[in-house]
């Protein structure tokens, strides 16, 4: 499943668009998740609320108040890298003032279907290569995808109401989900993840020191490591870091 974002001030644009996503996802049987945004601010401020990001914009460059560059940018700024965007323009020219908010796409209007269907199923082929950088977590009320790297870690927490409950730890913040710890140590394992501890998953790229029977990560935050593998944690970060190095 794919999250889109079409982001145009003009009603009628944003149901074309989301009528032939629609068409395509029957198609060729890709799944999109729509969100429609009237206005730049309002997809900004998505982002500044930390709320679940988008795979792919979809932005109208000529809308009232922020355009689709700006809101680009601005989004860009937020430290977000990996959203493929598309711009939709009646004036191609403007697309000179866009390369700086790093790699797009861009669709003149009026929109042709064929021009639209091959963009976002070449977006949708980049998203499947990538897709071992990227998780799904299940919560109690919505689907969250987050990447690994921004992962620091994975805790088993207690719950008196929720079976097998996990923490997703984040700079940003933590997620709540369910599954097994161990299934996702070893569906991590060749992705820089270590189970440290019984009820601890760590990434090693947010290691920061080892001190006695803890690790330090990234924010300040303190683990503990099971006293039976101390000696494997430290091995596997000597590899990784000699990994890195090459």
């Amino acid at each position: 499943m794919y999250r889109v974002a079409i982001c145009d001030d003009e009603d009628k644009q944003r149901e074309i668009v989301k009528g032939l996503l629609i068409a395509l996802s029957i198609k060729v049987n890709i799944d999109f998740e729509i969100e429609e945004f009237s206005s730049g601010e309002q997809l900004v401020s998505h982002y500044e609320r930390n709320a679940p990001p988008f795979h792919i914009l979809i932005l109208d460059v000529e809308m009232g108040g922020i355009n689709g560059i700006q809101t680009a940018r601005q989004i860009r700024n937020l430290k977000h890298l990996d959203e493929q965007i598309v711009f939709l323009t009646s004036y191609p020219e403007y697309m000179v003032e866009s390369f700086d908010v790093m790699t797009f796409q861009y669709l003149i209007k009026p929109i042709t279907p064929q021009v639209l269907e091959e963009k976002m199923i070449k977006l949708c082929q980049y998203f499947q290569a990538l897709d071992k950088k990227f998780m799904i977590i299940k919560s109690a009320f919505e689907e969250i995808v987050l990447k690994h790297d921004d992962i620091i870690a994975i805790e088993a927490a207690k719950s008196l109401t929720i079976k097998s409950k996990l923490n997703f730890i984040t700079l940003n913040q933590t997620y709540e989900g369910k599954g097994i710890l161990a299934d996702y140590a070893l569906a991590l394992k060749d992705n820089n993840f270590l189970q440290i501890h019984r009820s601890v998953i760590i990434n090693l790229l947010h290691v920061r020191k080892f001190a006695s029977g803890v690790v330090l990560m990234s924010g300040g935050i303190e683990l503990p490591i099971g006293r039976s593998k101390l000696k494997e944690v430290k091995d596997c970060y000597t590899k990784f870091m000699i990994m890195k190095v090459h």
